[in-house]
């Protein structure tokens, strides 16, 4: 499985319906909704009104990215207005374990994100649990972002152990995706691939398509 996701926060919002459907054209099934609340990151993005109205117009595979504090107070509310996976920062999780069986309680499918600094380990007693690992390739809070080095590694050694597994779980890469690194990013082990201005700008199906041949282009 190979997936591009992107990502709403740099769609241009006066006619965020007509982004989308571009992106759908360029070969898209997955949606990123980055939900942050000005406090877990310096910034403030979009609440579950939005998610709502996106899933009612279209059928994409919507996966929710919970930048907040105390996350475990808006599962419901995710799942409620149309989630279909639901992502949680460890960083910002109190009882982990607790919030990975709320997630799957309603339906949706659970990640977990790591921040760049934050090693994989945090993820050794649970990762049997999880659906997908969200690795964090640039600090979050602000889009437009490089790639930071270093988390090549951090993607390889978590491929490892997850190939170690008898399960699928997904790598997400979320940061700094573009033309350029998508190779680097993917013969890391990455499966989902978040792009957020390398999609909406211009030409949004056109930039999609070329995205998702350099990711086909990369598995060679």
């Amino acid at each position: 499985m190979l997936e591009l996701a992107p990502s709403i926060l740099s769609a241009d919002f006066s006619h965020l319906g007509q982004d989308i459907a571009q992106a759908e054209a360029g070969g898209a099934k997955w949606l990123h909704f980055d939900v942050m609340d000005g406090q877990y990151v310096p910034n403030i993005s979009f609440g579950f009104p939005v998610l709502s109205s996106v899933r009612k117009c279209c059928d994409l595979f919507l996966d929710v990215h919970l930048m907040v504090e105390h996350p475990e107070k808006f599962i419901e509310l995710a799942a409620a207005n149309g989630a279909d996976m639901i992502t949680v920062h460890a960083e910002s999780c109190v009882h982990l374990d607790r919030i990975i069986h709320a997630i799957h309680e309603q339906g949706c499918k659970a990640g977990v994100a790591l921040n760049p600094a934050t090693p994989i380990s945090v993820l050794e007693y649970v990762l049997p649990m999880l659906d997908m690992v969200l690795i964090m390739t640039v600090n979050p809070g602000y889009g437009g972002q490089s790639y930071i080095p270093y988390c090549t590694e951090k993607l390889q050694t978590l491929r490892q152990r997850i190939d170690k597994l008898d399960k699928e779980i997904l790598i997400e890469v979320d940061g700094g995706v573009s033309e350029k690194t998508i190779p680097t990013i993917v013969k890391a082990g990455a499966n989902v691939l978040v792009a957020g201005s390398a999609v909406f700008k211009d030409d949004i199906t056109q930039n999609t398509e070329k995205l998702f041949v350099k990711m086909k282009e990369s598995c060679l």
